[in-house]
Formats: C-alpha cells, structure tokens, sequence
C-alpha cells in the first residue's frame, strides 16, 4: 500500500508540514506497513517557500524593506538558476509591525530587493509567488527597488505606498536593474482579477489590508494614475489585480508569464513524479468552498492524480460545497473537522488529534 500526502495549510491553524505529519500519523496507526510519501505545498501564497525548500530548493536568508519600511528579516529559495521569490516573506500581512493593517502606505519594496538579491544569486529564471500581500500599490515598491524612479509633476521621486502614486507622473527605466531583460520571470497566482474597477485590486483586496471605503476610492485613483503612466496593455489581462497590483508590474515590466500557483507548486515538487504505484493520495486545506474551485491546492492535485487514476480523499476544517456539485464527487471521500468534533474552537486550536483520526478511518477503508 503507498498512499501519497500532499495538504495544503490550514490557514491559522497549522502548517502544511503538521498537517502532512498527522496524516502520516493516523495512515500509519491503521496500516503500520504502509508506504507514505509527504509533501508540503503551498499554491502560490505563504508557505510556498516552505514547499520548495521541502523539495530542494536552497533558502537564501536577506534583511530587506518591509511593508512599512522597516527592515525585516526574509528568504527566497533557488535550485541551480531557477530561484522562488515568496511575496509575503518581504511585503505580506504576516510582515506587518504589531500587525497593524497599513493601506495607503504599505510597499512592496521589500519584495523588488528579494529579487535583486536572486539575481545576485545568478538566477535566471524567479517564480514570483504573490499570495498574502499587505499592499495595493501596483508592484510599485519593487520597481523601485530594481532601480525605477517615479518622479511627480517637479521631478521628484514619490513616496513609497499606494497612496502616493496619485503623485506619479513619470516612470524613469534609465536605472533600471539590465539583468531583468535576461530572466524568465512567472507569475504564480490563481487570481485572474484585472488590475482597476469593481472587480480590481483596490475594490477586491484592499479591504481585507485595511481600506476604508473613502480609502478604496483613493487607491483606485492612485492605481489608475499609474497605469495610465506605465501603460495600459496589461490592466485587464487576468492576474493583473493580484497581490494589490503587483501582478500588473510583473506583466508589465518584467514580461512575467502567469502560471496557476498550484500546477507550477507542484511540478517544482515532482509530485507527478510521487504518483506513481500510489494506491490513494490525500490532500487538505482548511475551508472546502467554493473559492477552492477556482484553482486551490486540492483541485489542481485532482486533477494531476486523475489523470494518472489515482483516487484522492480531502481532509478540510469544514466543507460548504454541496455535495452534488460535480467537482465534489470527483473525490473519493471529503471529511471534514467539524464532522467528527462538535467544538469548533478545537478543531482550530487543537486539529491534529482530530486530523490523525480521519486519516486512520481513511486507510481503513482502503483496506477493507
């Protein structure tokens, strides 16, 4: 019996080691001989990192520009010429002092010199993945970073943050860092948002980083002006509204190709590779909803494991797709949490008891 583990995090609850280890624990409590492959993944947002170091990739440790900044300490990972640069290792919520949600101000700076430090690093081709951003300011800061100036109406450069490119009336390249033209650079996101209106950057996202309505209105404004500075011909091409607008700048000034979070994740982690002689393979993620449907770590692994007949089983915190949707019944078994322990609180502060229980009634069912 081999039985692959591949979850996702259970987003403020437990890693997606954790969860891979008590999945491995309760397998191995009901078949003790079983062979279990774990791999931790991430599908683009925090925890992505983790997943490539995991499966070989080297973690670089750099200080760089935090969201607000203030120096923190970050890391991207590279194996051979191919480097990961984590946007929220640099520029994401997590980074925040005190936790403190900073809107209009927030850069992703720190972001452009983690790139500027793999390409110190000889990389040549940087997957950029951009979940959990604390900013809204177009990828801005990391143009910045990389060697742009954005001078106002007088020449002078603006400040760093959303906010401040209302200001922006010219985008100077003249020291823009030349090795980016010599680079591959991916876009690992499954969020195909454009760039401005109802359903861009700043109406979307910028609430969940703190955005009032009245500070909504003031980031479209700055989003726009910029645009209409650095140009036009990638705010509506999908994926441009992720990370707060970074997606634009990568589309735009690095020539950044978009690739699913998830399919790129798991290639760099072979995980093809793990399936085969696999009898079941068993993934996870904390909310089963209808977001996951929309290229999240679950479905992007059934859709690889199908190909190759394998059945997947998902263990979720809870599940509120319906269970005659067609993607759902895909799956040999969904279990959820809160199915097994009433005590929601439990299920968030204390899953590995409950995870171990559900994967050890999942290997039992495979053998009987």
């Amino acid at each position: 019996m081999k039985i692959v583990i591949v979850p996702d995090s259970f987003k403020g609850s437990a890693s997606s080691q954790e969860v891979a280890q008590w999945i491995e624990n309760g397998i191995l409590s009901a078949i003790p001989d079983c062979e279990t492959i774990k791999i931790a993944i991430g599908d683009g947002g925090e925890g992505t990192l983790d997943a490539v170091i995991g499966a070989g990739f080297n973690p670089i440790e750099v200080k760089v520009t935090g969201p607000t900044n203030k120096t923190v300490q970050s890391k991207f990972g590279i194996r051979d010429s191919t480097a990961l640069v984590e946007l929220a290792q640099a520029s994401g919520l997590s980074q925040l002092t005190n936790k403190k949600l900073e809107p209009l101000i927030a850069t992703s700076y720190g972001t452009g010199e983690l790139i500027k430090a793999a390409l110190d690093h000889g990389a040549k081709k940087i997957i950029l993945a951009v979940g959990g951003s604390a900013c809204t300011d177009a990828g801005a800061g990391a143009l910045q970073a990389l060697g742009a100036k954005l001078l106002d109406g007088q020449g002078r450069q603006i400040a760093l943050g959303g906010a401040a490119l209302q200001e922006c009336q010219e985008i100077d390249l003249s020291l823009f860092d030349p090795r980016i033209s010599e680079v591959e650079f991916i876009l690992a996101s499954d969020v195909t948002n454009p760039l401005l209106g109802a359903h861009g950057a700043a109406h979307i996202y910028s609430p969940q980083k703190g955005a009032t309505a009245q500070d909504v209105q003031m980031l479209e404004r700055a989003l726009t002006q910029f645009s209409q500075i650095a140009g036009s011909a990638h705010i509506n091409t999908p994926g441009a509204g992720a990370a707060g607008g970074f997606g634009y700048m990568a589309l735009t000034f690095l020539n950044a190709q978009a690739r699913s979070g998830i399919e790129m994740v798991l290639d760099l982690v072979h995980f093809e590779k793990h399936l085969a002689g696999a009898d079941l393979v068993i993934t996870g993620e904390g909310k089963f909803d209808s977001q996951s449907l929309s290229g999240k770590a679950p479905i992007g692994i059934l859709e690889i494991a199908s190909k190759q007949l394998v059945p997947v089983a998902l263990i979720c915190g809870q599940a509120t797709l319906n269970s005659s949707d067609e993607i759902v019944e895909k799956f040999q078994s969904i279990s959820a949490l809160h199915s097994f322990e009433s005590d929601i609180d439990k299920c968030i502060t204390q899953p590995g008891p409950i995870i171990e229980k559900i994967a050890a009634s999942i290997a039992k069912a495979v053998t009987s």
